[in-house]
């Protein structure tokens, strides 16, 4: 199935949706499974998604970007789900929350140094905001950034990160000032500097194949150069990048649902029960109804928000709803799918499995859904 027609896209927008869907379809989509059982993926997928500019839409052309509208990065998601495989399509954008403010913030030369690296797919971009300490609580972070002279010493830690382990380019939120949102910057820090290592987190839930890491910070000398911005001012920036973060992961969870939608049908189509085909049950028929219905709804929300803030509007209340609205459809579609789809949905290998365990990660990720609500109501004046 098809998502609704929607007035927003233009013949170029569903000739770049061709061209990655065909991207999807042969690269990623043969060796999803694979590459969730095993835990990783071949770095050599960066460059290829790069040669079909998926790292340049929608970054500054002087970079060697492509200066296009939202409206590319919700195809960007929402075809990158098809394969149905959260972890690959999450570190395979993670430069997506790592590189903006690189580019909003950075010195010139901070850019032109890595901004070219990371869209060609020779570089990867991470964002290290979330300490073991604490999630959703960013004001509290306690990795420390100290002046000394022409650098920073960072000491502390950081968790939970995508790309943790592949990443070559990590902004780091860090604390060089008071306690508070006040006292946050953000600092680029490369892979290789002294006295900053990594380990890998094992055991998860799902996003098997995305390299989550713990950082540590010993000592770690930081080039004042590498400052994002003004210091103690971190946390505009670290803001501006959560609104992005969660529309375009509301555009994907929006496509997970759609991908269970489509395996359900698929599957009911040709499984036979009491005579007939599955999908000529008038329960299951009235679940496609239940699915469509609300991914159609949220489907509309997502690219009227995605109009507004191509146009100039700071929605936050809306994309914070939009979030909880996206990974609560994702949630429904995915049991009603493993459900109807019976010991198949349960065993490991089709798409409704891996996206069932992977709800969870979406609903925490980006903003859990009861900070969403209580910021949604905050931001209401209430």
């Amino acid at each position: 199935m098809n998502a609704v027609s929607s007035p927003f896209y233009t013949e170029e927008h569903e000739a770049y949706r061709d061209t990655l869907r065909a991207f999807v379809g042969k690269e990623l989509e043969p060796h999803a499974a694979q590459w969730d059982e095993e835990g990783t993926f071949p770095r050599e997928l960066y460059r290829k998604a790069a040669e079909v500019g998926l790292f340049a839409a929608g970054y500054p052309e002087q970079y060697g970007g492509l200066d296009l509208d939202l409206f590319y990065m919700l195809i960007n998601a929402q075809e990158l789900a098809r394969a149905g495989v959260g972890g690959l399509h999450a570190s395979l954008m993670s430069h997506h929350i790592g590189l903006p403010p690189i580019i909003r913030a950075g010195l010139p030369a901070l850019k032109d140094k890595w901004v070219p690296e990371v869209i060609r797919g020779d570089k990867i971009s991470a964002l290290a905001i979330t300490e073991p300490g604490g999630g959703s609580d960013v004001a509290a972070l306690t990795t420390t950034a100290r002046r000394d002279g022409d650098h920073y010493v960072v000491n502390g830690s950081k968790t939970f990160i995508t790309s943790g382990m592949r990443a070559d380019i990590y902004t780091v939120a860090v604390r060089t000032g008071e306690p508070g949102h006040k006292g946050i910057s953000l600092l680029a820090i490369e892979r290789d500097t002294p006295g900053f290592t990594r380990t890998q987190l094992e055991k998860k839930m799902g996003w098997w194949c995305s390299d989550t890491a713990t950082l540590y910070f010993d000592n770690c000398r930081v080039p004042v150069d590498n400052l994002l911005g003004e210091e103690n001012q971190g946390s505009k920036l670290i803001m501006q990048n959560f609104n992005s973060e969660r529309l375009f992961m509301a555009a994907a969870c929006t496509a997970y649902a759609r991908v269970c939608l489509e395996e359900m049908i698929e599957y009911g189509q040709q499984r036979r029960t009491f005579g007939k085909a599955l999908m000529e049950h008038q329960v299951i028929r009235h679940k496609v109804a239940d699915m469509c219905m609300r991914i159609n709804a949220t489907q509309a929300y997502l690219e009227q928000l995605t109009w507004r803030v191509q146009n100039g509007q700071n929605p936050v209340a809306d994309v914070c709803l939009l979030k909880n609205q996206a990974t609560q459809t994702m949630e429904y579609c995915a049991r009603e799918a493993v459900q109807t789809l019976g010991g198949a949905g349960y065993l490991r290998g089709c798409k409704s499995e891996r996206i069932y365990r992977e709800v969870r990660v979406n609903a925490i990720g980006g903003g859990a859904e009861e900070i969403m609500r209580d910021l949604a109501v905050r931001q209401m004046g209430l």
